[in-house]
């Protein structure tokens, strides 16, 4: 009696990340046995490609990996994908297409590397009109008299105006490309649009179904997976098996594969759109675990936190990704784990980042966004984070949310089986959860109102150059340098002019400055001169270092705005 399909997947699934037992023989035999089906629909299809991405992963033996290895090869192949292939756009499976609105930075290097592969999705681009309008700013003024009398569509103007055998797509990102204004203004017109590419699949296109970097020795999972969590002061007190600069090549390289983790899964990141070869790091945790770490493009850094990204790897596949802003010894994380791999040993990873950030920042203190604990985010809210969390020992400070998980934790001990409904989660997640290595403190991300540093900017701006502020950027500039002693630039890389240009007009309100010590002022340029440096980390460790600055911008943050 032949078993349906259906039931051997379930099967698979059941048995996937069980470690014991012979299952590691049960799970190869089913795996080549769901091989020789076609599956009836493309759902049983996606499941059937995750767990074996789950497999890639968290492989029992070299056999059931080199099983595993071979049937993801061959998947784009299947004549049940080509069928489905509609059905399964944006699932990121080699051989399907994906179709996203994309960040100015994914889109540029989309169209360096996938020309060709790229089209406008017209029937979803909601900004036609107003780019038919923009039309006259992007091209040259020889044509203005076509496009002032002609009543064409978008559509029909970029079919007329792209070279023969130039996708729509690519012709409209190399016209951003070319207009005479700074990155960006060109990232603001080009994202206002939101303008819907599609990736038609190709032989070497972004999929998650051949996402993977390099690794060795290779770990093979021998035990059931441990879902305990761990606890935090002891997981940040073990760092990590070793921390490896990359050369510019490898580390582009990783940086690709970050952007392909997230365009395969129809998201953004610009920590990794504008990621900075030079600053790149491979975090070993041990076991197959490793953190891609990158930092970003000089340009693109924030004026006071420093913002890194980390790819998650298991044996070298993507498995989530992580968010960490540094400042004040202290780290506001944003942690993603991918929907293929949640559940298989979410805790223990995080106990592994928290170690990593602790390691790299020397963070003590740890906050969570309320957008990531479920506020406006509807993933977060319906995968419960905030109790997730909470579990590990984060608390919320503001009170209207303390009363509320008060109640919760009263109703949970009289009814082990409760659980806090919608609009319960929605009053828990407006405000940061935090945790603390040692000593509970405000002078940390989450806590620290880094706005009003922007303010105190603005008001001295607004009082000494009006509307001709970027002008007053080149006195600041100037009178900065003047107050610390800095007789000359020379030697400055362009990214550290650049830091040093935006930190003028805060060096000149600091309050006190212009009594510090020769040492104290001379360290202050170091300060600068690294957030324009090579790694950003090393302004975070200069930062923290420089005591006199810290209290400064306490100081200043309390000041009343005028």
């Amino acid at each position: 009696m032949t078993i349906r399909t259906s039931t051997l997947l379930r099967r698979l699934e059941r048995l996937v990340p069980v470690y014991e037992g012979g299952s590691a023989a049960k799970k190869r035999q089913l795996l080549l046995d769901l091989a020789k089906r076609r599956f009836a629909d493309a759902e049983t299809l996606l499941r059937f490609h995750e767990s074996l991405c789950f497999l890639r992963a968290y492989p029992d033996d070299r056999e059931t990996l080199e099983v595993v290895e071979r049937l993801l090869a061959g998947f784009r192949r299947r004549g049940d994908l080509r069928r489905h292939r509609e059905n399964l756009v944006d699932t990121g499976i080699a051989g399907t297409p994906i179709e996203y609105s994309f960040y100015w930075a994914t889109a540029r290097w989309l169209a360096r590397r996938w020309a060709g592969n790229l089209s406008i999705n017209w029937a979803e681009f909601e900004g036609a009109d107003t780019f038919e309008q923009l039309l006259p700013l992007l091209t040259t003024h020889s044509e203005t008299p076509a496009l002032d009398e002609m009543g064409y569509a978008a559509r029909e103007w970029v079919a007329r105006l792209k070279a023969p055998g130039e996708s729509d797509a690519a012709f409209l990102i190399r016209l951003y490309e070319r207009i005479s204004a700074d990155d960006f203004w060109q990232e603001r017109l080009f994202e206002s649009l939101e303008t819907p590419i599609r990736i038609s699949p190709g032989p070497d296109t972004p999929s998650r179904t051949l996402a993977r970097y390099p690794i060795k020795p290779f770990h093979f999972q021998k035990r059931t997976l441990s879902r305990v969590r761990p606890d935090l002061a002891k997981a940040v007190g073990r760092p990590p098996e070793r921390v490896r600069p990359l050369p510019p090549g490898e580390g582009g390289k990783i940086i690709d594969l970050a952007r392909e983790a997230m365009v395969t899964r129809s998201r953004d990141l610009d920590v990794f759109a504008n990621a900075d070869r030079r600053d790149v790091r491979l975090v070993d945790c041990g076991g197959g675990l490793q953190f891609a770490c990158n930092g970003v493009l000089p340009e693109r850094r924030l004026l006071l936190e420093s913002v890194y990204g980390f790819l998650s790897l298991k044996n070298g596949v993507p498995i989530g990704y992580v968010l960490a802003s540094a400042l004040f010894n202290s780290s506001e994380i944003a942690y993603n784990v991918f929907e293929t791999f949640r559940g298989a040993e979410a805790g223990y990873v995080y106990g592994r980042v928290l170690s990593m950030i602790h390691h790299l920042f020397g963070s003590d203190s740890f906050s969570i966004d309320p957008y990531q604990l479920g506020h406006e985010n509807e993933e977060g809210l319906a995968s419960g984070a905030w109790w997730f969390y909470y579990k590990f020992g984060f608390r919320p400070q503001d009170p209207q949310v303390r009363r509320v998980a008060r109640e919760e934790l009263r109703r949970m001990k009289a009814d082990p089986r409760h659980r806090s409904s919608r609009a319960t989660l929605k009053r828990l997640v407006v405000a940061p959860l935090f945790w603390h290595l040692r000593n509970e403190r405000t002078d940390v991300l989450g806590r620290f109102p880094l706005s009003k540093i922007g303010l105190r900017i603005s008001d001295y701006l607004a009082r000494r150059f009006g509307g001709k502020r970027k002008d007053g950027l080149t006195t600041c500039s100037t009178e900065a340098a003047e107050l610390l002693g800095l007789r000359s630039m020379r030697g400055f890389s362009s990214g550290e002019r650049l830091a040093w240009r935006r930190w003028s007009p805060l060096i000149l309100i600091l309050p006190g400055v212009a009594e510090w010590s020769g040492q104290e002022r001379r360290d202050l340029v170091r300060v600068v001169r690294a957030k324009g440096g090579r790694r950003e980390s090393d302004f975070v460790a200069k930062f923290d270092r420089h005591r006199k600055l810290r209290r400064a911008l306490i100081t200043l943050a309390k000041r009343r705005s005028s």
